[in-house]
């Protein structure tokens, strides 16, 4: 599924060449946003309905959104042979929302329909985006048919956990669109990169707060953008990811399962209990170094003196330092964060260098924080240290281009 048939690769033509699949579950209207955000950026998209999905959303619509005549069967412009072509032509298919049967009759390589032809014969990179009631994604056969589908280079999605039909809640409901659509854009920008596949890995962001009473609290300014790129950028490339979320008021990650903390305690918790089974665990979040040595169950007041009350702090545990040197899975990859701003006892990196020997990770990713850059911005330029004594500057990129040189240099200490 990795392998593309055009000589053109994606990347060098006007238009890449994306194929939407849509089955006959409830969020079938959800894929009008997929679409939608395909459509509005330059892509030439080909839309192929089940004869189900049909039945929710008419191909009027698809075909206005997409500029394009749609068909679901086979006996369409038969002389065009499209159970063929579409398929060899794309550079990209994409099945949202992706029903129970869909994923076994790709599996098991049965083509009964257009949709199904066309998964049979794209080279291409592919993307499921499940969506199905808990019991259907949780039942054995499902499981094993997923698994298939990864061993083979396809990028299949965790569904998320929400409100399903009915009064239904759990897992199976379809990912964020446009979250969808961003985990999409990075598996065509990297063809053929599904270098985790088959790993877990974690990654925490945002920054923990340690509340003073029950409306102050002590925090940083970390918003999760890197750790949430960092989590797609996984995703992109084929890894089973988590995400300890610390504060974090972004859309989840398509296809990641998210943990919410608030506190440093409640994120070391959840990281360690997580990272026993990962391959690799990303500290991109900032935990907060102090808590309060009590918290006010009453909101502090004022002193009518004017003088401030006091305030004991203490530390908080060092997660990252027992995360490498004392908790991690074997053979796994640490990546720390560190945020410096040098001072009077040394540059960024000589403070940077200091810090990664006593935290024992096996990368430590450096950004210059002076002046409150990175927070919040959509850039980051860092350099990646490595314990082996390795050094990669990243220039000013997107997070998400950031994001994919950190995976670089874990998946290079994966094939070690």
């Amino acid at each position: 599924m990795t392998d593309t048939v055009d000589e053109a690769a994606p990347q060098q033509r006007e238009r890449p060449r994306v194929v939407l699949g849509v089955t006959g579950g409830i969020a079938a209207y959800k894929a009008c946003e997929v679409l939608r955000r395909f459509s509005e950026s330059g892509h030439d998209v080909t839309v192929v309905p089940t004869a189900a999905a049909l039945e929710f959303v008419g191909a009027p619509t698809w075909a206005a959104l997409s500029g394009k005549p749609v068909a679901a069967d086979v006996w369409s412009r038969v002389h065009e042979v499209p159970h063929v072509r579409i398929g060899q032509e794309a550079d990209l298919v994409v099945v949202a929302p992706a029903t129970a049967d869909v994923l076994a009759r790709a599996a098991h390589g049965i083509a009964d329909d257009l949709l199904t032809n066309t998964l049979l014969t794209a080279r291409c990179p592919v993307v499921f985006a499940p969506a199905m009631h808990t019991e259907m994604w949780e039942h054995p056969a499902t499981r094993a048919n997923v698994a298939t589908l990864r061993s083979r280079g396809a990028v299949v999605l965790e569904p998320a956990v929400g409100r399903l039909t009915g009064r239904d809640t759990g897992k199976g409901r379809l990912p964020d669109p446009v979250e969808i659509y961003e985990v999409a854009r990075q598996v065509l920008a990297r063809p053929g990169a599904a270098d985790l596949a088959g790993r877990r890995v974690v990654v925490s962001a945002g920054g923990t707060r340690e509340f003073l009473d029950p409306v102050r609290f002590l925090g940083n300014r970390s918003s999760g953008l890197q750790g949430y790129a960092l989590a797609r950028a996984a995703l992109s490339r084929g890894a089973e990811v988590t995400v300890v979320a610390a504060n974090v008021a972004l859309a989840d990650p398509a296809g990641a399962h998210v943990v919410r903390v608030t506190s440093t305690a409640e994120l070391r918790e959840a990281v360690l209990r997580e990272a026993g089974s990962a391959d690799a665990v990303v500290m991109a979040a900032a935990p907060a170094d102090f808590r309060p040595v009590a918290q006010s169950t009453e909101k502090i007041k004022k002193a009518a003196d004017g003088s401030a009350p006091p305030l004991a702090l203490e530390q908080n545990p060092d997660v990252l330092r027992e995360l490498a040197t004392e908790r991690r899975a074997p053979g796994s990859v640490v990546v720390g964060f560190a945020a410096e701003t040098g001072d009077s006892t040394g540059s960024v990196l000589d403070l940077a260098r200091a810090k990664l020997a006593r935290k024992g990770c096996d990368l430590l990713v450096v950004n210059d924080v002076g002046g409150g850059a990175v927070f919040g911005s959509e850039d980051n330029e860092v350099v990646i240290l490595g314990a082996d004594g390795s050094s990669r500057a990243v220039a000013r990129a997107s997070k998400t281009d950031v994001a994919h040189a950190i995976w670089d240099e874990v998946a290079r200490r994966f094939a070690h």
